[in-house]
């Protein structure tokens, strides 16, 4: 239980990285996109070369070359009604392309697809575009989100996508739309997160995420949780090296604090961030929420006090659940975050570890409706509003900017 077999990736490649939303698909490729080379989570293959330069990245990766005019006859000319969501990286539009040759198919037909076109942002723009190529080129699993092709003409950068018609995570906690997340589909999504980091932190060849969030975790039509947007990812350390030290990227609220003070990067750094988002799953609430003051802006600090605790537990849970959950699945699910959200990150636990307790929340004993007398009665906390509609992962997140500006969902560097 919890065991992740790691496939091999090497990857030098990191700067900060612009997001892509959400609407990806699960629909399996035909001929075509299976035959493309790709090293899966069951696969004991050598670590893959390490590309270093522009073109040894783009020839080695196991993606299509589009053109600009395949994508612009596949998403209707960018045609606004096309458009799934904006953000600080540019815009996502929705677009078909043909199942066996993946040229551009009639609106309607063909394999479904999200492409991402980037704002023209100079050198570092085009940095942020060439590693989610160079890493999302060369790993494949079923947690991430699969990289179906590129396109590199003139100051047009794009990227194609599996199309993932639920959206992000983001979207279905904190935005307007239909039904709430039910425990178990809470339970399912952090599940296939925890895979998905797992996966990568347990790679021949490490890789560090850096930059775990809502949303960033795209959901497909069976809510299947798929990591995204791969521009901040970095290589773990090797040999000796006990950390990665880099400019610090990230997002406020869910960056290691430790990482934020020195810079000092390592796997325990996304463990950190995961239970960021255990915690965000469990309330409802955002990593921060900037119409909140004091201590209740930051929902680590405002939750802490509550995680260990099995009578005051139900203060901090999602009043969206009605009391529909576990007693007992949540209160493990509250001290795995707790232990994920440890000061000191040595005594974190590894994600194969967060990913095996997970696993026994979905086991049917922890699974059970909760009996009225596991059901505390309180005065409901505010619901906060959800709007339904696509946004960019990046959508809340303007360009880089500084930690101390505590911008609800911003990037820090």
């Amino acid at each position: 239980m919890g065991n992740c077999m790691g496939s091999s990736a090497k990857v030098d490649t990191a700067t900060s990285g612009s997001g892509v939303s959400r609407n990806y698909s699960k629909t399996s490729h035909s001929s075509t996109l299976s035959s493309l080379t790709h090293f899966s989570e069951k696969s004991n293959a050598s670590s893959l070369p390490t590309p270093r330069s522009e073109g040894e990245i783009l020839s080695s990766s196991n993606v299509k070359p589009f053109t600009f005019n395949e994508l612009k006859n596949a998403t209707r000319n960018f045609r606004p009604d096309s458009l799934l969501g904006e953000g600080g990286f540019g815009y996502v539009f929705k677009g078909w392309i043909d199942e066996h040759t993946l040229s551009a198919a009639k609106p309607g037909s063909g394999l479904v697809v999200a492409v991402k076109k980037l704002k023209f942002d100079g050198f570092q723009g085009h940095k942020e575009w060439l590693t989610e190529v160079n890493y999302l080129g060369q790993l494949h699993h079923q947690n991430l989100v699969k990289l179906i092709g590129y396109c590199l003409e003139g100051e047009n950068r794009l990227l194609v996508y599996e199309f993932m018609p639920k959206g992000s995570l983001e979207n279905h906690l904190f935005r307007r739309g239909p039904q709430p997340l039910s425990w178990a589909i809470r339970v399912k999504v952090a599940i296939g997160a925890a895979r998905g980091l797992c996966f990568l932190h347990d790679a021949k060849s490490q890789v560090i995420y850096r930059d775990f969030k809502a949303s960033n975790i795209l959901l497909d039509a069976e809510f299947n949780a798929k990591l995204s947007d791969f521009g901040l990812a970095k290589e773990g350390p090797t040999g000796d090296r006990t950390h990665v030290s880099t400019r610090v990227m990230g997002t406020h609220g869910y960056a290691a604090p430790e990482y934020v003070a020195t810079g000092r990067l390592t796997a325990k750094s996304d463990v950190y961030s995961f239970g960021v988002v255990l915690l965000e799953l469990l309330s409802g609430r955002r990593a921060v929420d900037n119409t909140k003051v004091g201590i209740d802006q930051n929902l680590v600090d405002w939750a802490k006090p509550y995680l260990c605790d099995k009578r005051k537990l139900f203060r901090i849970m999602d009043t969206k659940l009605e009391g529909q959950y576990p007693k007992k699945g949540a209160y493990m699910a509250a001290t795995l975050a707790s232990q994920c959200l440890r000061s000191e990150a040595k005594v974190r636990p590894r994600m194969a570890e967060v990913l095996a307790t997970l696993e026994e929340l979905e086991a049917p004993k922890n699974a059970g409706r909760p009996s009225q007398s596991e059901q505390p009665t309180v005065a409901p906390l505010r619901k906060f509003p959800i709007r339904q509609h696509y946004t960019a992962l990046r959508n809340l997140t303007p360009n880089a900017s500084s930690l101390p500006s505590h911008q609800q969902s911003s990037r820090v560097h």
